[in-house]
């Protein structure tokens, strides 16, 4: 996907994200993030576009927390939310390709560039999110489109879990297989005392495997629904859910 593609879902999964939340209401639960409620849920996810916006508007190239989220609720955060939103994608818009910018996995992106880096990343982030507040509101979540939720698997094996903060690790070597059964989208995750290396491909043996539609595997990746598909050793699927969250 190109970065202007990525644009447009983040753009579209914001909107869908704030009207779930407002039709929920901020003191309704979030079932796929029970310490959560949507107060919670938009005060990160709102946080989070101002943090992402700061990178590219300001062009920081280097780390910085992230801003203090705000005393509001009700209507006044959910208007907050959506101007957090408007900022990112407006930002996001009118920045050059050339811009520089900090950023903090290396998952491959057909332009490696910060500009390209953000808006992927917070597209998925929107997303997530988005399904969260769905959930929320109750009735049936939006789908992910295929290609983005291939992207998104991508983004997290090879981007998020690649890095030394990582938390899936096994004393002795071992193999992982992630498969998304609607497409030709393999990813071999090797497992070990150090950070996981996936690579795209469907070689030699694994101990297990994670398997389903992309949709339903990259919401099952990040924790928002079972894997869809489990074969091989139960423990070593299991390690995931255990271990994957992302802090």
């Amino acid at each position: 996907m190109e970065t202007a593609e990525f644009l447009e879902v983040l753009d579209r999964e914001g909107r869908a994200l704030a009207a779930a939340a407002e039709a929920a209401g901020t003191d309704a639960k979030v079932p796929t993030c029970p310490e959560w409620q949507v107060r919670d849920l938009l005060r990160h996810t709102g946080a989070v576009h101002r943090w992402a916006t700061a990178y590219i508007a300001e062009q920081l190239t280097s780390p910085r927390p992230l801003g203090e989220e705000p005393d509001l609720d009700g209507a006044e955060l959910v208007a907050w939310y959506r101007e957090s939103h408007r900022r990112l994608v407006e930002t996001l818009a009118a920045a050059s390709p050339e811009t520089s910018a900090w950023t903090f996995h290396p998952a491959p992106l057909p332009s490696p560039s910060p500009l390209a880096f953000w808006t992927r990343r917070q597209a998925h982030e929107t997303a997530v999110h988005r399904y969260d507040a769905e959930t929320a509101r109750g009735g049936s979540p939006s789908p992910v489109g295929t290609e983005f939720a291939v992207d998104g698997i991508d983004e997290l094996l090879r981007g998020f879990h690649a890095r030394p903060r990582s938390r899936v690790r096994t004393a002795e070597p071992r193999v992982l297989r992630v498969r998304a059964t609607d497409t030709d989208a393999v990813w071999t995750v090797r497992l070990s005392a150090e950070p996981p290396v996936t690579t795209r491909e469907d070689t030699g043996a694994a101990e297990a495997e994670l398997a389903g539609a992309a949709d339903r595997l990259y919401l099952a990746l990040w924790n928002r629904i079972p894997v869809p598909q489990v074969t091989g050793e139960a423990a070593l699927a299991a390690l995931w859910r255990e271990t994957s969250a992302i802090g």
